[in-house]
């Protein structure tokens, strides 16, 4: 058996785990004596709040109704003027204020917010809860962006209505365009339309890290002050602040950033910048993770694995290895069906093996530690997505197959009958009694007992694994014939040979 080459492979450094294994979950763990201490005060402050609370709201919707009178619904083409505008940035702030005091927030705001003219955009984060909400209130309501479907929801439906809000459609599949559009033409309207409030990132996180911002924000071009959420109690719950005496909530406005010409022309940099801002003054690290990633969470557990497990940082992913979601979607399923049957979500050389239908063999740990990036002895999705993408797939090529097919086809009649095949991989493995009928009966796919190029194509094309398994076993075999024929040369040489081993090897080394 050809020996097993143990020196370490050179890692792409932009393409190792972030910072932060999963911005999405937040692991809350109350004490019994903070339960005990809740429910005592909830005895108390629940009826109360909530007398004071259905007060506020009994004052503010109508309020709402007066100010949006007459006023168009959905697409409104200029801004509220006059008394209109006075009584949303005094009234309805003065109200909301009230509502968040009631629940128990106590503000605290650091900084100053410039006017509509100098900064027209504000971007919020992190983004950890509904709570967030209260930012709109301290801020003076400025615009957001809302789904249609929020204007209908009884009472609230007013309140959001006050915001003209930058309206977004499900149904209409014109809908992101037009939002860009909108938020480009307010951002460019010279301070004749209110600020409009983004939380760039997209969704919620447990403010462990800042996540990629999306672009919306930053397409106009225009300055944006970046705000700061900073919450001292560390259990942001529903529960804990529906039963505790006092919240507080601290907000933070940094000075506005003023976009370079580069940064006008590439809003992805802009956004970058503008996170990195945010982040050091944060004290917190960024990841590449996306919504997208709370996507496939999601689909993740769909198939029984982990949720942690579809966590890749896909704009990272997406970016560098040229991949939509919709392949990395597939490429889940793939590894679902080696992970399922192990716990965590994880995949050990055994659970490889075994997927492959192969013994474990020098040639296939090799692969194994290629496609382990951090060498703790599994393979996670992230790690499987990167390996199939960079390793496999530019291995399945014509000229690969063709030479693997011609090695099984001895007999060269351009067919693999099942004896060729077992006997060839009976000695490149090194097993005498490996039984390779079920792989066989897989790759000939219209059962004739004899498989085709066509069948041996197609079948490595949908698992590209097998393709970098064979180059890896030539690979192997090329460095054992050069160990046999230059035995003294490879033990003087020492450092030296082992660099030029490594410059032999398949990498994942790529300029960043």
């Amino acid at each position: 058996m050809p020996p097993q080459r143990v020196f370490a492979l050179p890692r792409q450094q932009s393409l190792l785990l972030p910072a932060v294994i999963n911005p999405f979950v937040q692991d809350t763990k109350l004490s019994k004596a903070a339960v005990i201490k809740c429910v005592l005060l909830g005895i108390f402050l629940v009826p109360l709040r909530a007398i004071l609370l259905s007060l506020v709201l009994m004052v503010t919707w109508p309020v709402s109704v007066i100010i949006t009178f007459k006023h168009p619904l959905k697409g409104a083409t200029e801004p509220m003027r006059g008394w209109r505008r006075f009584m949303c940035r005094r009234v309805m702030a003065a109200l909301g204020r009230a509502y968040y005091f009631c629940m128990g927030f106590r503000v605290v705001v650091k900084g100053k917010q410039v006017s509509s003219s100098e900064a027209p955009i504000l971007a919020v984060a992190p983004h950890s809860t509904f709570f967030d909400g209260i930012v709109c209130i301290i801020a003076g309501l400025p615009s957001t962006v809302s789904r249609v479907e929020n204007l209908a929801t009884p009472i609230f439906g007013r309140f959001v209505r006050c915001l003209q809000p930058v309206l977004v459609s499900r149904k209409d599949p014109d809908s992101r365009k037009n939002t860009i559009q909108e938020i480009d033409s307010r951002a460019k309207s010279r301070g004749c339309w209110p600020q409009v409030l983004i939380f760039p990132e997209g969704t919620c996180t447990n403010r462990s890290c800042l996540i990629t911002f999306k672009q919306g924000a930053f397409i106009p071009g225009v300055p944006v002050q970046p705000v700061l959420i900073r919450y001292p109690n560390r259990l942001v719950t529903l529960f804990y602040v529906t039963f505790l005496a006092t919240f507080f909530f601290f907000l933070q406005f940094l000075p506005p950033h003023n976009p370079t010409e580069e940064e006008k022309k590439c809003p992805a940099l802009f956004a970058c910048r503008v996170r990195e801002t945010m982040a050091h003054a944060l004290g917190v690290p960024v990841t590449d993770h996306t919504y997208e990633d709370c996507r496939l969470m999601i689909s993740a557990g769909e198939l029984t694995l982990p949720m942690e497990a579809g966590l890749v940082e896909f704009t990272k992913i997406s970016r560098k290895l040229q991949l939509k979601w919709d392949s990395v979607r597939k490429e889940l399923e793939g590894f679902a069906a080696m992970a399922r049957s192990c716990k965590g979500g994880r995949i050990t050389v055994g659970e490889f093996a075994t997927f492959l239908r192969l013994p474990i063999n020098s040639a296939l740990e090799e692969l194994f530690a290629l496609f382990d990036r951090n060498g703790d002895g599994t393979i996670d999705f992230r790690e499987y997505v990167i390996g199939v993408t960079i390793l496999c797939r530019p291995a399945n090529t014509e000229d690969v197959l063709q030479m693997a097919f011609k090695l099984f086809d001895t007999d060269e009649d351009e067919k693999i009958t099942r004896e060729e095949f077992t006997a060839l991989l009976r000695s490149t493995l090194g097993v005498s009694d490996l039984n390779m009928t079920k792989l066989f009966k897989e790759i000939d796919a219209d059962g004739s007992g004899f498989i085709t190029f066509s069948e041996f194509q197609s079948f490595a094309m949908k698992h590209p694994e097998y393709a970098k398994l064979f180059t890896t076993y030539l690979e192997l075999q090329r460095y054992q014939a050069i160990q046999e024929a230059l035995p003294g040369d490879l033990e003087l040489s020492g450092g030296t040979d082992s660099g030029d081993r490594q410059e032999d090897s398949t990498s994942d080394k790529k300029d960043d």
